[in-house]
């Protein structure tokens, strides 16, 4: 189900750039596609989304824009003891995030001049959350808190509807939780071209973030530019550094809550201990017997995971460096000592009893990360992703004055004579 190597500086480095690879097709078909979609949906509105939504979903709702009452409805209907357990991580992740908030700030000079930074979130936001067995709350909670909290003045969020043309009930209470502003039934890239160009029901908005697939996706980066885009995300990924302290049984459970996201998702062991190496295959063929995405796992895990044996922790930390991996665990004797040696990652769970799943849910920190590679200069979604800065300058006649030669004699080295020119007339009477 797994392969075992022996670190040797070429048989790992075989095998990862395989996992590299699998992030570099495109499919020229649903880029043809999305692009028609756009398209359509740009010129014809909601007529173009109405029509998609009944080819792709069956049917299409009288009223794409969900009311009040109906969002209420859904979350009394959602199960009491998941409505407290959606307040609870929202509660960790508003905590978390809050402390992420820049503040506009300005600088004075004895010559007069004023300098500054104006900080305000943006005007609006659209948030895509999927339908269907892909239905994550968790990922409105991780979206839409830090948005809120940035100080985004209105928040639309799109998903498609159930088969009975409702929406997901338990989509409807994390959105309530988390203060999403508007909710509208739909979704594909019909929705994601609907956010970008706005129509006559739907707004439009000033940046698209959340999940989907590779419809979804494939919009989100043809629309980079008209609107602006959280990240192009890849398949999900998870590497684990363990020493021989580690429990192969965790180890085992910790990969393959990776890998049941998706057959191209990678989960990797990188160990000192070939013992442990040797455990951990055991646990994952004994605990995947029974769990309900066995198919999955066992595909995901044949292809693109692996366990890797290395002489030293020093070679296996080089490694997690090299591969940036979106969830890094590290599961080692003293696990903080590693902190300030990992420098690639989206987010990194330190010890035994900090597992991926709960910075999935609840701990705090975003699960929306860097994929493929790009932690190496992407960052994590947060309350920055939602905000935009503007500097600004105040310069009195003096301290222009003060200023003048050097400003001209850059400009003029650059060419650019009329931007000369504008420092000189006004001193050319002087």
């Amino acid at each position: 189900m797994i392969n075992v190597i022996k670190a040797d500086g070429v048989t790992e480095k075989a095998f990862l750039q395989k996992v590299e690879e699998r992030n570099r097709s495109t499919n020229d078909n649903v880029s043809a596609v999305v692009k028609e979609i756009i398209e359509n949906v740009r010129i014809n509105g909601d007529q173009a989304v109405r029509d998609y939504t009944i080819k792709f979903d069956g049917k299409a709702p009288e009223c794409f824009e969900v009311s009040k009452e109906v969002i209420d409805e859904a979350v009394r209907s959602c199960d009491p003891a998941f409505i407290e357990t959606l307040e609870k991580a929202a509660r960790n992740i508003a905590d978390f995030h809050a402390r992420q908030k820049q503040q506009s700030w300005l600088t004075t000079k004895d010559s007069g001049v004023i300098l500054g930074q104006r900080i305000r979130g943006l005007a609006r936001v659209g948030l895509y959350v999927p339908g269907g067995t892909a239905a994550y709350p968790s990922s409105v909670l991780m979206n839409a808190i830090p948005a809120k909290i940035a100080g985004v003045k209105e928040l639309i969020m799109v998903t498609p509807p159930q088969k009975d043309g409702k929406p997901n009930p338990d989509i409807m209470a994390a959105a309530s939780i988390a203060g999403v502003d508007r909710v509208f039934l739909m979704g594909g890239a019909q929705a994601v071209a609907a956010l970008a160009y706005g129509t006559e029901s739907v707004p439009k908005v000033d940046k698209i973030v959340g999940p989907g697939n590779i419809y979804v996706a494939t919009a989100k980066k043809l629309l980079y530019g008209v609107v602006d885009i959280d990240m192009i995300a890849g398949p999900s990924e998870i590497l684990v550094l363990a020493d021989n302290t580690a429990d192969p049984k965790y180890l085992a459970a910790d990969l393959m809550s990776q890998a049941e996201h998706d057959r191209l998702a990678s989960a990797i062991l990188v160990t000192t201990s070939q013992e442990m190496a040797d455990a951990a295959v055991k646990e994952l063929e004994r605990q995947v017997q029974t769990l309900s995405r066995k198919e999955i796992i066992e595909e995901s895990l044949s292809r693109f995971g692996v366990i890797i044996v290395c002489d030293t922790m020093e070679k296996a930390v080089q490694m997690a460096n090299d591969l940036a991996p979106e969830h890094l665990e590290v599961c080692c004797e003293n696990p903080l000592e590693y902190v300030g040696k990992l420098d690639n990652a989206g987010s990194v769970f330190l010890g035994n009893y900090s597992p991926e799943p709960l910075g999935d849910y609840f701990a705090g920190p975003n699960h929306v990360l860097p994929t493929s590679g790009t932690a190496r200069f992407f960052s994590p979604l947060s309350v920055d992703s939602f905000i935009k800065k503007s500097s600004f300058i105040y310069y009195t006649n003096e301290a222009l004055q003060a200023d003048k030669d050097d400003i001209i004699r850059f400009a003029n080295t650059e060419g650019l004579t009329a931007h000369a020119n504008s420092i000189i007339v006004r001193y050319e009477d002087q």
